[in-house]
């Protein structure tokens, strides 16, 4: 009963925000740009503007709502559905996508710990359950704490990823209408499109938190 109530919550939300995501997505995929610009033209302008053409490349990828930034490799890397498309949703996601470009040449915060973070939380993920699934097996509070100490490191993963990709988000609007990109009336659309996709990032740093209030939950019942 005690998962129930933490975890079907962030279920839920999980499930309706993936919902949201793809439908606000192929919603505005059929309303073109004004200024009928590609998710790659618009990804192009925006790392001029900021200085970056010569740093930073663009390259499409395939698949649906694949499209992200690549710190190692310097790339904007834009999907199928982005890359070649005038759509506001297109030049929406390819400006998100812009903005973490913009957030690794100044050295923002949030992402500069969020990569810091990647090797330990690629460790963390595998590595907890098995040990948490092991530690309550086998009835050892040493190796549920031991557990919880490594997913504790995946949720601080996800925490930090929410305000990186709301930052990105809002660079994303800014740069499209100060660039001349969008119009006054579009901007609404564009913020809807990346406040769907943000809300994805928040259904995983909820359901995160829920499960590891639900293993501190165990915990402390085995404790007693």
């Amino acid at each position: 009963m005690t998962y129930f109530i933490f975890i079907i919550p962030a279920l839920i939300l999980s499930i309706y925000a993936q919902f949201k995501v793809k439908s606000t997505f192929n919603r505005y995929s059929q309303v073109r740009s004004s200024r009928g610009m590609s998710g790659a033209e618009v990804a192009n302008t925006l790392l001029r503007r900021n200085g970056m053409s010569s740093t930073v490349g663009i390259q499409p990828i395939q698949g649906s709502l694949t499209d992200h930034y690549d710190p190692m490799a310097k790339v904007v890397r834009l999907s199928e559905t982005v890359y070649g498309s005038n759509s506001i949703s297109a030049i929406g996601v390819a400006a998100h996508e812009v903005g973490h470009a913009i957030q690794h040449q100044q050295e923002y915060g949030p992402l500069t710990l969020r990569h810091r973070l990647v090797p330990v939380t690629n460790f963390a993920s595998s590595a907890s359950f098995p040990i948490l699934l092991l530690g309550f097996v086998i009835n050892s509070a040493d190796l549920i704490m031991v557990g919880i100490i490594l997913f504790s490191a995946v949720v601080l993963f996800h925490v930090v990823t929410l305000p990186v990709e709301l930052n990105a988000s809002n660079r994303a609007v800014l740069q499209l209408s100060e660039a001349g990109i969008i119009s006054a009336s579009e901007v609404p659309m564009v913020k809807k499109v990346l406040g769907a996709a943000a809300l994805t990032y928040l259904a995983a740093t909820l359901s995160a938190i829920a499960n590891l209030l639900y293993y501190l939950t165990i915990f402390g019942g085995s404790d007693e």
